[in-house]
């Protein structure tokens, strides 16, 4: 009898602290994912063109392009690797603690050694490491939601992840651009902001124990890897699926092309106004585009519920982004691309608000749906990857930075195409 009701006691014990966890957990994945997107967009957008730049700026479009190009492998490598591994982790911290706390930490190592690469190849092996184990712990965090958050909470968690990219993209780049003359403190900088934020995630909220998960959590996770290619290829052999997966790869590409070599862009090609710092025309083109594309993403998405239709505004948004493109390519000033970045953010903030709730109405089955939306996140995540390494190609093969906003501008207007084949959704 004591026996029983020491059980009882440590089962709702631990019932009481998953609870605890949970009312706490939102606002913890916001910063650590903000954190995360802070340091994504703080070192690729200005430490590492600048530290690239500073090196060899003879060859430095080319670099860079190397650089981001071998990091991605590796993130691409790591992330679903660190992945696996923490689904089949068991401990008494957890499954995700020990990745997000781990990554963090091997992340400021990289972050600190980068800042003292004197070479490019130094320079490409800190990246690929770092980046590497930002993957680590991009995999645990995004790991937590499906892990914590019952299904009727997952849509404002959701939400929350998006919020915090946006918002760390934007604070990454505003932090980065005051170590423009101090480019090792920023690494540094960047490096803890990520502990810190893994530090609080494991600290304040309840990552399960291995005798607190449920047997469906312990068991979901054991597919092979040639169990995951196959329910790959299951998902994309739905038409409408597949449609939809090829135009959001589209026009992921389409705008992380601009972005991703926005610095050098504005210094080589558009030029500024006098006076104003390369970093700080960075900064201040995001903030507009930010801003833009929170407050259509607030208003398509609910738009698109009322009047019932989804083709329309994601093919409007899409080809909306390729005419917007046409602008900087016509009459490249600081002006226009003003113009252009509050038009962009405009468009990709409702293509990406109502083509999610597009993506929602073509799963080929529901009770995929979460495996069947991490099939839809590769066309997100991958296109960011692999943008910079593309750009750097056709800036040097094609013709210049003209080249890209034309390049980009064509892969818009294909995405805006994609979408017409399907079928099910008005």
């Amino acid at each position: 009898m004591a026996n029983l009701e020491l059980g009882a006691a440590h089962a709702a014990a631990a019932t009481s602290a998953h609870r605890r966890g949970r009312r706490r957990l939102l606002p913890f994945l916001l910063v650590g994912n903000l954190l995360l997107f802070a340091l994504y967009g703080g070192v690729v957008s200005i430490l590492l063109p600048l530290q690239v730049e500073n090196i060899d700026s003879a060859h430095k479009v080319a670099n860079l392009g190397i650089i981001t190009g071998v990091g991605a492998v590796f993130a691409t490598l790591l992330n679903p690797i660190g992945g696996a591994l923490s689904d089949r982790t068991r401990s008494r911290f957890g499954r995700r603690n020990p990745y997000l706390l781990g990554g963090a930490a091997l992340a400021l190592v990289f972050m600190v050694f980068m800042g003292n690469a004197g070479t490019i190849a130094l320079l490409a092996i800190g990246w690929c490491l770092a980046q590497g184990m930002g993957n680590v712990y991009q995999a645990a965090i995004t790991a937590v939601v499906p892990d914590r958050i019952p299904a009727e909470r997952r849509g404002a968690a959701s939400a929350v992840m998006g919020a915090g990219q946006n918002l760390g993209l934007l604070l990454g780049i505003v932090i980065a651009g005051r170590f423009e003359d101090a480019i090792p403190w920023g690494y540094l900088t960047f490096g803890l902001l990520l502990l810190v934020g893994a530090g609080l995630l494991a600290r304040f909220t309840h990552d399960p124990r291995t005798d607190e998960a449920s047997t469906e959590a312990l068991t979901a996770t054991s597919s092979s890897m040639r169990d995951d290619l196959r329910s790959f290829l299951s998902a994309l052999r739905f038409r409408d699926f597949m449609w939809v997966f090829i135009g959001r790869a589209l026009i992921v590409m389409s705008y992380f092309l601009i972005v991703g070599y926005m610095l050098y862009l504005l210094k080589d090609h558009i030029g500024l106004p006098k006076g104003m710092k390369d970093v700080d025309g960075v900064a201040i083109l995001t903030l507009i585009t930010t801003v833009t594309s929170v407050i259509s993403t607030a208003i398509g998405g609910p738009l698109s519920d009322r009047l019932d239709r989804r083709k329309a505004f994601v093919f409007v948004a899409s080809a909306g982004m390729a005419a917007a493109l046409l602008i900087p390519l016509l009459s490249p000033h600081w002006s226009t691309m003003i113009v252009f970045m509050a038009l962009s953010g405009l468009f990709f903030g409702v293509y990406m608000a109502v083509d999610t709730a597009m993506v929602t109405l073509v799963l080929p089955a529901q009770e995929d749906a979460a495996r069947d939306m991490g099939v839809l996140n590769i066309a997100n995540a991958g296109p960011q990857i692999v943008a910079p390494f593309v750009a750097a190609l056709i800036i040097n093969l094609l013709g210049g930075y003209s080249a890209l906003f034309l390049v980009a501008a064509v892969l818009s207007l294909a995405g805006a195409l994609a979408i017409l084949p399907v079928k099910t959704v008005r």
